[in-house]
């Protein structure tokens, strides 16, 4: 599998920023992803099409790797904390407050699309797998440590309704 990385760091962004964009793109091809980022409304987007860019020039760069651009996907990116900028703004009374300017550290990894052959496997046998696959559990039900089911405020009051229980009620003194 060819796989190409490029890494951004310092990067005057957090990464929580980053990651906004960053989940934007995760899975998609290269084409996608880059016209994606073009049209993010994130100042960071800018950065990670750098990085992308980059990452699909290493790729290209390794020996024995096609060209093709089209065949290329996003196949993991993240940010990381990087160093903070320390400053200091002035307060009152002679004291100080301290600003972090927050950086980060861009990491994308560009891998090859492998093409799925299926060798000798008949539609059947696909389908047989498939619903294994997509057969769902039961759900359970929320239950307390004692193993007893918790009743909500809904069933309480429809079981004091269906049982003819009052409820009480309280009423204000007047005052003359």
């Amino acid at each position: 599998m060819i796989e190409g990385r490029a890494t951004a760091r310092h990067v005057r962004t957090s990464a929580q920023k980053a990651k906004l964009v960053l989940d934007l793109i995760r899975g998609q091809d290269v084409n996608r992803a880059l016209a994606t980022l073009r049209f993010a409304r994130k100042g960071v987007a800018r950065d990670v099409e750098k990085v992308v860019r980059s990452a699909v020039a290493n790729a290209q760069q390794k020996p024995g790797v096609s060209s093709d651009v089209d065949r290329l996907y996003i196949g993991a990116c993240y940010a990381n904390q990087g160093t903070y900028l320390k400053r200091i703004r002035a307060a009152p009374m002679g004291r100080a407050f301290r600003i972090l300017k927050r950086t980060a550290h861009l990491t994308v990894t560009v891998r090859e699309r492998i093409e799925a052959a299926t060798s000798g496997a008949t539609s059947s046998d696909l389908a047989g797998d498939v619903s294994a696959v997509t057969a769902t559990p039961k759900r359970r039900t929320a239950s307390t440590r004692t193993g007893r089911r918790k009743r909500t405020s809904k069933a309480k009051s429809a079981r004091s309704k269906a049982v003819g229980e009052k409820l009480p009620v309280t009423k204000a003194k007047k005052s003359d």
